[in-house]
């Protein structure tokens, strides 16, 4: 469903005409299905982390054929090689439970999945012989140890086996993790091209089966994610039909083709489907077995064959003694033509022979051929004798036995002679660089631990820090200038600060103060319409500064009516009788005259409105009309409180029996549930009042004795406060009881029919009591619950506290808690408010605005800071509202260290999930590991948050702060979920108008339990019931009573709730009988076959079904024409049924605008044919201009008025003036007609303030033309593309109850405060994971607004609802926070504070924590080596000097934090003089493209899955686009730099594993088990027998330190090639995370030789070059909704490295600190503006000309010069593209 028309913008490109298919050749296939179809799919692609953004906990499948592949692949595996004998297995399968491990850490939701169809991907054939011989030997024993482990292994046939069909049935596995071959080549083999083939239509078949597909090759395991590229494609259900005949026969072909080659390869042994191996073959002797196949082979018969048998056999009977470090030996070199006799003859025969019967360590091809080679030189010693006696004589007995031919050895050594061995340099280690000498207060205390000597530097170290000349000032960094504009300070004046921009003149102040006033009225505007828990407007709490209140003393904090109370000892438990003063006593009397005075004036009042309401329009006027009539009355405040309060709601319910009475049909069951269910919901409401009094409690026990619930007024009163003074009703109530002897009631057929148990659970739920221990509390303004109270405890004694609550649990007002208890504690202390988005930064700053005052002295207690603008000033007030990178900063600031951070109290992390995510959840860890006090977190979606809390514990305790922990799992409303059903090619009825709309039947309900027809083997933790949902279940579990193994009758509500007869129930009483439900389904569950259709389960499953979407195809998708063609029908459903104001979620930008488009375009449509012929509106018009020509009239008639006004009374004279009321003064012919409209009435605001904003918006361009359009609607956008202000605006209206639809992404899911009855997932999206369906759900049913939330499913198939509903949130994902750019600012943190206590405590408590990071196992000892070494990496880097002092190009590593490794290769670049050699060319233009170039490398980067980058099908594009798409390679310059550069790296980290193996050798014990299984497959010590051969392995062997022994194996010792290959193949217990070391492998490495295959987007200098985003979005493959971020976001890294290489050229200046020119602060800042946030008022320019700094050569100005140009080039280019 191609909603964004994104797959259209492709199709526009005049791209070569289809391809024939004239040959049925494997290649051409190929060609063919990439250019119609691969090439496509991997345009819609998305690079992803599959386990956090699109998963979650959700089943996958990680396929067994590509994963084998890609282990017989690993470079460094010595296995399968042509020439070479060596097939070491044990490697191998290190390699591969590697592989496992690295997914199972992040997932335990994956199977692997074998289809024996697929074996050719793996096995090669069509190649050497030998080669596919060893691959096919290794993929059995890899199977065979996969399927021992604890893993769920499959095997299949293929895509169309029935056992496949059930399994994917029942697992729903959502994606697979695969490969898709790889690109064919002009060189390419044909067997190598058919095995392409067959892969990607492999692909194909799984796509067209709803499954997607995950690259498995490329994957990147970073931290706790796994990233790589997704593809989806829709359901086909005749997947050949989309391609020709010709090319299904070449797939037919080349099929037969590979069996052809597989047949021909094993003549002898026939291949079979992977199984299980039987334990008993498992457990025989290989050697026994091997001997017994091959006896009987011709190939004994041919020469040298018994002798080559015999030294293997040999080798496999001495294998079982040796461990690991005795098979660590190097390549033996045979001679040439043996190599070829057994690769060719002797290996393929025993490999096959051997598939059935080996295991891991069953053979060694580098022992066998040392064993070989033994021989061959040793002409004295027999075989008997090089092994040992005890297995010579095994090895003669099995010889003996089976009858086999003697060898003859000397005929083999005179044929192959001993090679001459040659000394083979390849494995020389180079020694690892020496330490470059360090001291440091603190961290030499610190890191005395690890005791790293350092050394006097090496020739290497001299030479590297000479190359590296260039820009080495060796200047100290001052961190007080903006990243992004170095003329703009961070920090005030008297912090360091200073501004180099020139002073404000009047005519720019000015602008300014406007721009900072009309801030601070949409702020105001803004607060104006936020409620409280309740639903009221919020009440501005007036907060006294700490002297003042010091001073005098104060009345109570809150802001509450001022009825005076009796006093009370609060909180001493003592009784006793208070003492009055005098003024207390005149105060009450003063009370008692006033109300007394009211009472009279509302008993007046009161009969007077009675008398108009029973009196309006006749006699005979309907209850409908009175008690619309009421309602409106019941409004006004005197209704509020006191007697007035109760008698007005019992004359409603007294309207309500008349109004039953006076239905027609009013004794049908129907009527009854309806006005039971509202009469109920009254009484039950005015019970609890306060002013209850004896006769109104009266009238309700005769509304309860005729409802038939007479036992629930003893428990209704003895609850009730009802006071002792009685009054007289001021109407007469509805006879509802014969009060004659016994009371019975007048209408028998009112009285409930069935037990009031089951009406509760039937009809009631809805209103009963969701209160959990509820209980008042002085602290705050309502009933706290239980969990609430103790958050309140925990703040008050200054606990750091995590609370996980659902949304609408009442999580809110904590935040407001701890910000007040602040304010009135002290008027410098700080609470800062971190919230993920700038949407919740700017409502979080409106909701302070809204509830607190506080007078400090002309500085405002309140300020708002994120990296686009400020309000106020954040160093210098009380709450600091910002986003987690700015606080991160702040908290890094020396200058802050000293002065601001000290006086932070408490820091709230709202919405703390967010650290599990893929962009910026490496910030919230430094938060909280950095953080100098108390924190606490908030969230409602923290996948098993025990996990997460344990860590977050270990960091408080660590900073010295007590933890609580504070779970409540309840929501306080429901949430029912419904689908709206779209059938295929059904046109929807033309939409004539909201008046002429008929209701459909569309919206269905889901019952929960009929989720379970997905297949779901668990319910997640958050499965809930309504209490009609649990009847239902209960009902259902009846109707199978007989095939249930426990008492269904335990379940019948009326015993069930038995103890609770009289009373009525409440949601926790519910809660326990869903517990009760949910308990005996998640037995059935477990207990039942899911395939069978007739099982108990199933029949449970379809009694609660709704039998008309159990009719419709489960997997059903609309095209997109249908999707946006019934929306309409849709939200006009909605309309009817009253649940609107709806949220419509869809989680791209362009598609949310199509949608608004879309409504809107038949909205005005309808409207236009409407008032073309409707008689009616031409009236009206008529009428209306007619008004209009009256005019002048009324203004003479107007001015008359004015001249009599002062002889009349002004009560008078005002109702002359109302004919000029009319409609006629409020109608505007262009708004539109309310029946082609969805916006509601607001008293928040006048039409007259939406026009004004409207015009604002118009008048700045800050919205298009079709969205003010949308908001006249009711209808609004929201997404972080549209600019703030109308987001805002958006916001506003939306809670003030004007704008009743919002289309929105996930922007309005991160806490926004916009209470929804209706939350609407519209269409399917990566996006759309088990977090974000919670986050967005969570938006309807808010508390205090709804007691219910309506979940729609609109345009997504049945079973991905079903998904999403049964789905349970995954656990957090974490990262490893300590990189070394993260080091460098902790130095500089140290360095800039001058120690600062709170630096150098934040420092040393992370420094001592078990663990750094929550999803880490490095304990501290390793982080103390990690740490050392990348110091030491940094004094090399010339960042730091030796006394920890940050130096030179710190500031550009530092602003680019966020990039690693990017920042440290730019400046490596920058240092050894590469930028200086693009830079001082003479053309400016191409010192411009170059350094674009290298940019694009290191920044913004962007893979290209290889399909799409291929030459065939670029070639297509390029011709008629003009983006070259593809990133030009790096020049050979910078790559040689980083190259360089990555040695070094290498040989620092690798003398980090070294030496700390070294150091704790004896507590890490010798590595001998598998990295996932943990078992040890070789013995813990040797037991090889005393012989030669075993003397020579032993003197032979490669002895690694940090290096896995079982790579060892392979003939690697401790020489590493890269990072990446360090990080891999180290060894276990030495947690080297290849992302935590600066590595430069991706920027170096080339696609299509080196291990990464994808190749770089250009998309940043196509964009540069052609400023064509419909280039961007058509070639480059980039999506509307993401281009303005990414091109962003690459302009905003360009600002930065400009400011930090300005401020070190104008730090070596020598007189650069005396030119610049310091001026005030600009306090509300709006530094750097996106185009969202941008205010008009505003000057965007950022530069001007800039005279270089004395002293600065001319060459590094250069760089400057043209960064500084390239900077603002693009920057205007991307500033007019989105102007």
């Amino acid at each position: 469903m191609d909603l964004d028309d994104f797959d259209a913008a492709i199709a526009q490109l005049p791209l070569k005409e289809e391809p024939t298919l004239s040959t049925q050749s494997a290649k051409a296939a190929v060609n063919y299905l990439d250019s119609q179809w691969y090439s496509l799919v991997n345009r819609r692609g998305r690079w992803m982390d599959l386990i956090g953004d699109y998963a979650g906990s959700e089943p996958f499948i990680v396929d067994g054929e590509a994963l084998i592949a890609m282990v017989l692949e690993d470079p460094l595996l010595a296995l399968g090689r042509t020439h070479d004998i060596s097939f070491q297995c044990l490697h191998a399968v290190y390699t591969l439970e590697c592989m496992i491990k690295q997914i199972s850490m992040r997932s335990d939701s994956f199977d692997i999945v074998f289809w024996h169809e697929r074996r050719f991907l793996t096995l090669l054939y069509g190649e050497n012989d030998y080669v596919t011989s060893s691959r096919s030997l290794a993929r059995t024993i890899l199977f065979n140890h996969l399927a021992s482990l604890r893993l769920s292994v499959h095997t299949f046939t293929d895509l169309l086996d029935p056992a496949w069909l059930a399994y994917q049935r029942l697992r729903k596995p959502m994606f697979v993790m695969t490969s898709d071959g790889g690109a064919v080549v002009d060189s390419s083999p044909i067997a190598a091209a058919e095995r392409i083939l067959l892969q990607r239509v492999f692909l194909y078949s799984l796509l067209t089966q709803g499954v997607s597909v995950a690259m498995l090759r490329g994957a990147e395991y970073r931290d706790s994610k796994i990233m790589s590229f997704v593809y989806e494609q829709g359901l086909d259900s005749n997947p050949k039909s989309r391609f020709k005949k010709t090319f299904w026969l070449a797939v037919e072909i080349a099929t037969s083709s590979l069996i052809a080659h597989e047949n021909c390869a094993r003549s002898e042994v026939p291949i079979h489907p992977l199984e299980r191996r039987i334990e008993s073959e498992a457990s025989d002797n290989p050697a026994l077995l091997l001997l017994r196949g091959v006896s009987r082979s011709r190939n004994l018969q041919r020469k040298h064959f018994p002798a080559l048998l015999q030294v293997f056999v040999a080798h496999m009977l001495f294998l079982p003694h040796l461990d690991l470090r005795e098979r660590a030996i190097p390549d033996i070199i045979l001679p040439s033509e043996l190599v070829g006799l057994l690769t060719r003859d002797f290996l393929p025969t025993v490999f096959l022979a051997l598939e059935k019967i080996a295991s891991v360590s069953d053979l060694d091809g580098r022992i066998f051929a040392s064993l070989l080679d033994s021989i061959l030189r040793d002409h004295t010693t027999p075989l008997q004798t090089l092994i040992g006696c005890d297995l010579s004589s095994v090895l003669v007995k099995l010889w003996v036995a089976h009858q086999l031919p003697s060898p003859d050895y000397d005929a083999l050594r005179r044929q192959f002679p001993a090679s001459i061995v040659v000394q083979d340099d390849s494995e020389t280690e180079s020694p690892p660089l020496s330490l470059l000498p360090f001291h440091h207060r603190l961290f030499d205390e610190e890191l005395a631990a690890v005791n790293v000597e350092a050394e006097a530097l090496s020739d290497d170290d001299e030479d590297d820090e000479e190359s590296a000349a260039h820009l080495e000032f060796n200047t100290v960094f001052s961190d007080t200038q903006h990243w992004h504009n170095h003329k703009r300070a961070i920090l005030p004046p008297y912090l360091g600060g200073g501004n180099s921009m020139a002073p404000l003149n009047e005519w720019q102040k000015k602008r300014q103060l406007r721009s900072e006033q009309r801030f601070m009225s949409k702020l105001q505007w803004h607060a104006e319409t936020l409620t409280g828990a309740l639903g009221t407007p919020l009440q501005q709490m007036v907060i006294p500064s700490v002297a003042k209140r010091k001073s005098r003393p104060t009345n109570s904090s809150r802001i509450e009516e001022s009825k005076p109370t009796t006093p009370t000892r609060s909180g001493s438990g003592k009784k006793g009788k208070e003492t009055l003063s005098s003024a207390d006593k005149i105060h009450l009397a003063y009370w008692a005259q006033k109300q007394a005075k009211e009472d009279g004036s509302n008993v007046a009042w009161w009969q007077e409105q009675l008398a108009v309401i029973e009196n309006s329009s006749s006699s005979a006027a309907s209850s409908s009309s009175k008690i619309t009539a009421l309602e409106h009355l019941m409004r006004n405040k005197r209704t509020y409180h006191g007697w007035l309060s109760v008698e007005s709601r019992l004359y409603r319910i007294h309207l309500e029996f008349c109004r039953w009475l006076e239905v027609p049909d009013h004794e049908s069951a129907s009527v009854r549930d309806r006005f039971t269910v509202s009469i109920m919901c009254m009484v039950k409401d005015l019970y609890e009042s306060e002013d209850l009094f004896p006769t109104a409690a009266a009238k309700l026990a005769a509304c309860l004795i005729c409802l038939g619930l007479n036992d629930y007024i003893q428990a209704f009163e003895s609850a009730a406060t009802v006071s002792a003074e009685d009054r007289k009703l001021h109407f007469s109530f509805v006879k509802l009881v014969k009060s004659k002897g016994v009371w019975h009631p007048v209408h028998k057929w009112m009285r409930i029919t069935e037990d009031p148990v089951v009406w509760q659970l039937r009809l009631f739920g809805d209103f009963m009591d969701r209160s959990m221990d509820s209980a008042r509390d002085p602290r705050v303004s309502f009933k706290a619950d239980a969990w609430q109270r103790k958050v309140l405890d925990c703040l008050d004694q200054n606990e750091s506290v995590l609370v996980v609550a659902p949304t609408s649990a009442g999580k809110t007002f904590i935040s407001f808690y701890a910000m007040e208890k602040l304010l009135r504690s002290s008027n410098d202390d700080i609470v800062v408010y971190v919230a993920p988005t700038k949407a919740l930064v700017s409502q979080i700053a409106a909701e302070v605005f809204a509830r607190f005052s506080k007078d400090l002295g002309g500085r405002a207690f309140w300020a708002i800071h994120t990296r686009d603008y400020r309000m106020h000033n954040p160093q210098n007030c009380q709450i600091l509202v910002t986003v987690p990178e700015i606080l991160a900063t702040m908290l890094l600031s020396p200058p802050l260290a000293r002065s601001w951070t000290p006086r932070i109290k408490r820091i709230i992390l709202d919405e703390i999930h967010t650290i599990g995510q893929q962009e910026g959840g490496a910030v919230w860890e430094q938060i909280i590991l950095l953080a100098p006090c108390p924190l606490l977190g908030l969230s409602a979606t923290i996948g098993e948050p025990e996990k997460f809390n344990v860590w977050l514990a270990s960091v408080q305790e660590a900073h010295g702060f007590k933890h609580t922990f504070i779970q409540h799992p309840h929501r306080y409303s429901h949430l029912r979920k419904f689908t709206y059903l779209i059938e295929p090619k059904e046109k929807p009825a033309e939409f004539q108008g909201l008046q002429e709309y008929r209701k459909s039947d569309r919206l269905r309900f889901i019952h929960p339990i009929s989720m379970l027809s997905f297949g779901a083997r668990h319910l997640p933790p958050d499965f809930s019931l309504e209490a009609g949902d649990c009847l239902s279940l209960y009902h259902a579990l009846e109707s199978v009573r007989d095939r249930l193994h426990f008492n269904v009758g335990s379940l019948d509500p009326t015993p069930f709730f038995a103890d609770l007869k009289g009373v009525l129930l409440k949601q926790r009483d519910i809660l326990r009988y869903e517990a009760v439900l949910t308990g005996h389904v998640s037995e059935l569950i477990e207990s039942t076959d899911p395939l069978d259709q007739d099982s108990v389960l199933n029949q449970v499953i379809r009694h609660v079904s709704d039998p008309v979407i159990v009719k419709v195809n489960q997997r059903f998708i609309p095209d997109a024409d249908a999707f946006f063609r019934n929306l309409i029908g849709l939200v006009s459903d909605l309309h009817i049924n009253g649940d609107l104001p709806a949220l419509l979620f869809h989680f791209d930008r362009k598609v949310c605008e199509k949608m608004a488009e879309t409504i809107l375009e038949v909205l005005a449509g309808a409207e236009a044919k409407w008032r073309e012929t409707s008689p009616e509106w031409r009236r009206k018009i008529t009428q209306w201009k007619f008004w209009v020509s009256k005019s002048k009239e009324r203004e003479r008639q107007a001015e008359r008025l004015k001249k009599v006004k002062k002889e009349k009374d002004e009560a008078n004279a005002t109702p002359k003036t109302q004919p000029e009321q009319g409609w006629e003064a409020s109608f505007n012919p262009d708004d539109p007609s309310p029946q082609f409209s969805f916006a509601g009435m607001s008293p928040a605001f006048t039409k007259e303030d939406l026009d004004d904003e409207i015009r604002s918006l118009a008048r700045w361009r800050s919205a298009p033309e079709w969205a003010l359009k949308c908001l006249q609607r009711g209808i609004g956008v929201h997404h972080s593309g549209m600019n703030k202000h109308y987001r805002t605006l958006v916001e506003s209206l939306y809670r003030a109850g004007y704008l009743r639809v919002v289309i929105a992404t996930g922007t309005l899911a991160l806490g926004i405060n916009a209470p929804t009855k209706t939350s609407v997932f519209c269409g399917d999206s990566p996006f759309l994971t088990a977090l974000m369906y919670r986050q967005c759900a969570g938006r309807a049913g808010r508390r205090g607004f709804d007691l219910l939330g309506k979940i729609v499913f609109y345009g997504l198939p049945m079973d991905r609802c079903q998904r999403l509903v049964l789905s349970k949130l995954p656990s957090l994902g974490g990262n490893f926070p300590l990189t070394s750019t993260m080091v460098l600012r902790l130095f500089n943190l140290l360095q800039g504070s001058n120690d600062a206590p709170v630096a150098r405590n934040a420092i040393k408590s992370l420094l001592h924590l078990p663990h750094v990071s929550f999803v880490s196992d490095v304990g501290r000892e390793q982080i103390l080596h990690h740490i050392r070494f990348s110091i030491d990496y940094l004094r090399r880097s010339g960042l730091l000097d030796e006394r920890g002092n940050p130096i030179n190009l710190f500031g550009v590593a530092a602003y680019l934090y966020y990039t690693e490794p990017s920042n440290l290769a730019l400046v490596a670049l920058l240092r050894h003089g590469v930028l200086h050699r693009i830079c001082n060319q003479r053309s400016l233009i191409r010192a411009k493209r170059d350094l674009m170039i290298l940019l694009s490398h290191l920044f913004g980067r962007r893979y290209l899955p290889h399909t799409y980058a291929s030459r065939e099908f670029l070639q297509t594009i390029v011709k008629k686009s003009p983006s070259m798409v593809v990133l030009p390679p790096l020049s050979k310059d910078a790559r040689s730099v980083l190259l360089e550069h990555e040695n070094h790296i290498k040989g620092i980290f690798t003398g980090y594993a070294l030496a700390y193996v070294s150091r704790h050798a004896e507590e890490l014990g010798r590595d001998l088990q598998l990295p996932f299984s943990k078992r040890a497959i070789c013995p813990v010590s040797s037991t090889a027998p005393s012989a030669p051969f075993t003397d020579k392995l032993r003197s032979t062997a490669i002895a690694s330190v940090a290096r896995s022994p079982f790579v060892a194996t392979s003939g690697h010792g401790d020489n590493f090639r890269s990072v990446k290959e360090l990080c891999d193949t180290s060894r276990q217990a030495l947690y080297l995370n290849e992302y935590a070391i600066p590595s430069m492998c991706q920027f170096t490495a080339i696609p299509g030789e080196d291990s990464k295959e994808f190749a770089l987007n250009a998309y940043l200098l196509d964009f540069y070059i052609h400023r064509q985003t419909a280039a961007l979005n058509a070639a480059n493959g980039l999506r509307d909704g993401e281009m303005w971020y990414v091109l962003q976001d690459f302009s905003l890294t360009l600002k930065s490295i400009r400011g930090g290489l300005f401020q070190l050229l104008q730090k070596a200046s020598d007189s650069g600190s005396g030119e610049d020119d310091a001026v005030s602060e600009v306090d509300s800042g709006f530094a750097n503006m996106t185009r969202a946030e941008r205010d008009p008022d505003l000057d965007g320019s950022e530069h001007g000309s800039v005279k270089p700094p004395a002293g600065v050569s001319d060459r590094d100005w250069k760089v400057y010069e043209v960064l500084d140009a390239l900077t603002a080039e693009f920057h205007e280019k991307f500033h007019k593209i989105w102007a």
